[in-house]
Order: structure tokens, then C-alpha cells, then sequence
């Protein structure tokens, strides 16, 4: 489907202008598979957000937030990898406008941990803007943002298949940031998605997925990652023993409900957490902060959360996050 004729369909499909049995079959002929294009991804990202509630903060912040976040869908059942992740990077300094909602296809999404841990999930966007600019970290509940889709969902979790919306969460952030770390479940969307988010406006960022099929980048085998840079497009694989990494098997990072995972990341961030658990969040962290710009490259990465961690600033932020989400 070429860009402008996807549009024009998902227009009228977050209009309402389809009857519930329109909306079944064009979203069943929006299957997920290796022909859905670029340009129909694009265009439904487009679309979505253009409908979405945006946060409001300033172009300063805009430009200087970033997101990391996965599509989800590989069942692999871990932890909540890429929210840990996000409040590492934020404890260096990053800006983190993290976009989520709650478990759809594992134990535990990532607004299930946030809110297990004391963050609130009922802020309202202004509430949201501040607790970014306050703490360099907010957590955008996408059920508060995108409410088009109230009418979408109950068609799409009708479908037991795939859809372009499995994937189109993580390009439809409200912050319209132009800075992303992307998990995707299937390596053959891994370009694709990069294109996706460069067509969306995105300066700096890197699609990862790993060769058992992780939205993240894997210490149990390689990952392949596409990766956006000063408007230059590399391709290439990941492999964590390159940095030191032991392999360890996925069994080693699987997680549970929001509370077991909220603690699993409590303990890694006061160092009491298995090598596996640390490893993973330490590899994903050194690809977020080198595509923030705050790290020159994967070691410098390592380098810089392996600090965060060691010095408490983790455990420090984790602390101001919840306790400026509860003053609000």
C-alpha cells in the first residue's frame, strides 16, 4: 500500500468512519508480515500520532527527549528490560520521555511495573510535561494519550494475528521525540522500522533484534540492528561477548508480574541482581546512551551506566521520580 492511500485509510479509520465490520476486514488485510511495506508502516505512525494528545513541553525538551521502548510480542517473558533501562539512562542524564502501557502478551507491560513501583499512572499531561522537566524522566500511559484507539482495540484483540498495530506503539510517541531505542519481536522489520521513524521525523536512532526473536538486544545470542546517525543508515549485529558479556541463557532474564520485575530492577540498581540481569540492562543502556549522543560509543556506554549503578544515582533518581509522580 503506497503512502498517501494508507493514510487516507487509517484517517477514516481513527475518524470512526468504518462500520465495526469494515474496521475487522481492513485491519485483518493490515496483517503483519514480510510484505507489509515502509510506507503503510509510516503512514499509520502518521496518523496516529496526529490523533494522539500530545505532551506538552518545550522544543528544547522535544528535541533533547528520548524513548526506549519495545514492541513486545517475542514471549519470551522477561523482565521489563527496556523501562529499567530507561530510568539507567535518565539516572546519567539523559532526557526520557518513556511511551507504554500495560502487559498485552507477557506477565508484566511497562506501565504494570511503574505503577507496582510508586509511579503514578494517572497524571495528566501537563502533570507528565512537569515531571519531565523536573526529573528528566516521565512515563507517558498510553491509554491517556491515544484514546482513538478505545474503539479500535476491541476489533483488533478480536484478530488472532498480527497487525500493523503490534508494531506501531513505539513510533507513535506523544512527546514526539526525535530520538529512539527500538526493541522489534522480528529481525526483518529491524530496517524497516528504522526507516519508519527517519520518515517520522527522527534525528538519532537504532532498531534492534536479537536472532531468537527479543525486542532487545540479546547477552544469550547476536542482534541484529540497523542504526540512524547524522542521516547515515548502518546495518550490522551486536554480540555482547565482544564487551566482556558471558552468554547466558534466556531463562537467566525471565521476569514475572509488576511487582516481581519492580523487584528484579530495585536489585539491579543496588547491585544485588544477577550477572545475567545486570548484563542486559547494561548492554541496552550503552546503545540508549549512544544514541542520545551522551556516549561515544558502546564502551563508553558500559562505562557510564556501570557508574550510574555503582554510585547509587540509579536508586537517587528511581527515589525523586516517585516522589515528585506522587506530589503532583
Amino acid at each position: 500500500m503506497r503512502y498517501e492511500e494508507a493514510k487516507k485509510e487509517f484517517t477514516a479509520l481513527f475518524q470512526h468512519e468504518m462500520s465495526d465490520a469494515a474496521m475487522h476486514d481492513f485491519l485483518v488485510s493490515m496483517r503483519l508480515d514480510e510484505k507489509t511495506s515502509v510506507e503503510a508502516i509510516a503512514a499509520a505512525a502518521e496518523v496516529m500520532r496526529s490523533f494522539a494528545i500530545s505532551l506538552p513541553i518545550s522544543e528544547e525538551m522535544r528535541l533533547k527527549a528520548l524513548d526506549i521502548v519495545g514492541t513486545g510480542g517475542d514471549k519470551i517473558g522477561s523482565f521489563n528490560i527496556s523501562s529499567t533501562v530507561a530510568l539507567l539512562v535518565a539516572s546519567c542524564g539523559c532526557s526520557v520521555a518513556k511511551h507504554g502501557s500495560r502487559s498485552v502478551t507477557s506477565k508484566s507491560g511497562s506501565a504494570d511495573m511503574f505503577e507496582a513501583l510508586g509511579v503514578r499512572l494517572d497524571l495528566s499531561v501537563e502533570q507528565s510535561a512537569r515531571l519531565l522537566e523536573e526529573t528528566g524522566f516521565t512515563f507517558m500511559f498510553a491509554q491517556n494519550h491515544h484514546p482513538a484507539m478505545r474503539f479500535i482495540m476491541p476489533i483488533r484483540k478480536s484478530i488472532p494475528d498480527k497487525t500493523i498495530f503490534n508494531i506501531l506503539g513505539p513510533l507513535t510517541n506523544p512527546a514526539s521525540v526525535q530520538k529512539s531505542m527500538l526493541g522489534v519481536f522480528n529481525k526483518e522489520f529491524v530496517p524497516k522500522m528504522l526507516e519508519a521513524l527517519e520518515l517520522g521525523g527522527a534525528t538519532s536512532a537504532m532498531v534492534v533484534s536479537s536472532k531468537e526473536g527479543m525486542d532487545e538486544i540479546s547477552i544469550s545470542d547476536i542482534t541484529y540492528a540497523a542504526r540512524l546517525s547524522n542521516g547515515v543508515v548502518s546495518e550490522f549485529e551486536i554480540d555482547p561477548q565482544i564487551y566482556g558479556l558471558k552468554k547466558a541463557p534466556l531463562e537467566a532474564i525471565v521476569g514475572g508480574d509488576g511487582k516481581e520485575n519492580a523487584h528484579i530492577l530495585r536489585n539491579i540498581f543496588a547491585g544485588g541482581a544477577t550477572e545475567a540481569q545486570r548484563d542486559i540492562v547494561l548492554v541496552n543502556a550503552a546503545a540508549s546512551l549512544m544514541v542520545d549522543g551522551m556516549a561515544r560509543d558502546m564502551q563508553d556506554g558500559f562505562e557510564i551506566a556501570r557508574e550510574a549503578i555503582a554510585n547509587k544515582r540509579t536508586l537517587k533518581k528511581l527515589k525523586q521520580i516517585i516522589e515528585v509522580s506522587q506530589k503532583l
